[in-house]
């Protein structure tokens, strides 16, 4: 079993559109056309049982939008993630729209939606999400879109977590982004979840068992940040690791499953 925790897809009108564009600010081929169709496709033959999509609104306007697609796809082998924008004034009826639709967490990306993750103008949305028992996976460490400006650094999520204790947080990119060090240093060991979007793209081997290690397995989710990583190379690249097979399948299906309330 193996449940990708973090793939992005979108309408097929908007994917024609958003993946060059995506890709221009990445410099990063794109590994699927970001269409529904083909992402499953793709996690298929990457042997990907369960993908889940991380669904973000950049507008407060596409909040609506967003979260009614991702409601409207989510089924079989696909979850789905909502957002919510921290400029909507709606927001909590998108919060409660998003519980009462089955989706499985919440999707903020600091970047994209222009906040800094321990700013105070965002904790009230941080109550609300633990109060639903919501899972919230935030974009973690550096990003192509602001490559000088850390929204959301190590020190900052952890801040963020002591704050929040009931607040289900999954740092995305084994806690930041090409921030290991930091991350090994201030981040790993606390009560949250990373995910291992990227890692065989942009985290040393080497580092990234520790990271695992000195953070426990336990709160480690696979991931490939699809499409901008393909599943099958993050999933070769922790099979190479000198990970434990027990570790492994935690991070592989396990703990995902625990998360989202999934069968095993």
């Amino acid at each position: 079993m193996i449940i990708d925790a973090h793939i992005h897809l979108f309408p097929d009108p908007i994917a024609q559109r958003a993946i060059p564009h995506l890709a221009s600010i990445c410099k990063s081929p794109a590994f699927t056309d970001g269409t529904l169709a083909q992402t499953e496709q793709k996690l298929r033959e990457w042997g990907v049982n369960i993908g889940v999509a991380m669904h973000i609104a950049t507008k407060p306007s596409q909040q609506k939008s967003v979260n009614t697609w991702a409601a409207s796809i989510q089924g079989g082998r696909l979850l789905c993630f909502g957002s919510v924008h921290p400029d909507a004034e709606d927001w909590p009826e998108a919060l409660q729209y998003i519980k009462n639709a089955g989706l499985r967490g919440i999707k903020m990306h600091p970047d994209y939606q222009d906040f800094f993750i321990d700013d105070k103008r965002l904790f009230p949305i941080y109550d609300a999400i633990a109060a639903l028992e919501l899972p919230v996976t935030f974009h973690a460490g550096w990003d192509p879109l602001s490559p000088d400006c850390v929204h959301a650094s190590p020190a900052a999520i952890k801040r963020v977590a002591k704050l929040f204790p009931k607040l289900k947080i999954i740092a995305a990119h084994m806690g930041g982004m090409r921030l290991y060090d930091e991350v090994e240093e201030t981040l790993a060991g606390s009560d949250l979840f990373f995910d291992t979007s990227m890692s065989a793209r942009l985290c040393p081997p080497e580092q990234f068992v520790r990271l695992v290690h000195k953070h426990g397995a336990d709160h480690v989710l696979f991931a490939s940040d699809c499409p901008w990583s393909r599943s099958c190379d993050e999933l070769q690249y922790i099979e190479a690791s000198s990970l434990s097979s027990a570790e492994k399948e935690k991070i592989y299906f396990r703990n995902a499953c625990e998360l989202f309330h999934l069968p095993i």
